[in-house]
């Protein structure tokens, strides 16, 4: 069987600059169950994002939109924008850590 990603679970996930020193990430959520799945802190939280971004984790900024069924998620672009070694100018591939980030499910939760 094939492992379920938050991908899975989300009509969208996109990254994008937010001004040339930081990336925001957002997961639009296709439902109540996916959201609240990616909005848990024991599963997705500042200390994993930090380890699947290599950045300092007291950095990263976590907001939880349950009226929307959105998890969107801020930190410093390691390399600013435009600069010489920037091989991302968008931010627009940033996301793809994120989205391919397994869940696991309620049996295997328990393990």
């Amino acid at each position: 069987m094939s492992e379920i990603t938050l991908a899975d679970l989300a009509h969208e996930v996109r990254s994008k600059n937010a001004g040339p020193f930081w990336v925001t990430m957002e997961l639009f959520l296709r439902d109540a169950d996916g959201y609240r799945i990616a909005a848990d802190e024991s599963f997705l939280n500042e200390r994993v994002i930090a380890q699947l971004y290599r950045v300092e984790e007291s950095t990263v900024q976590m907001f939880r939109i349950p009226s929307l069924n959105v998890v969107k998620i801020s930190f410093p672009r390691p390399i600013s924008q435009g600069s010489l070694r920037d091989r991302d100018m968008h931010a627009g591939q940033h996301h793809v850590p994120l989205a391919r980030m397994p869940i696991k499910r309620p049996a295997d939760r328990d393990r």
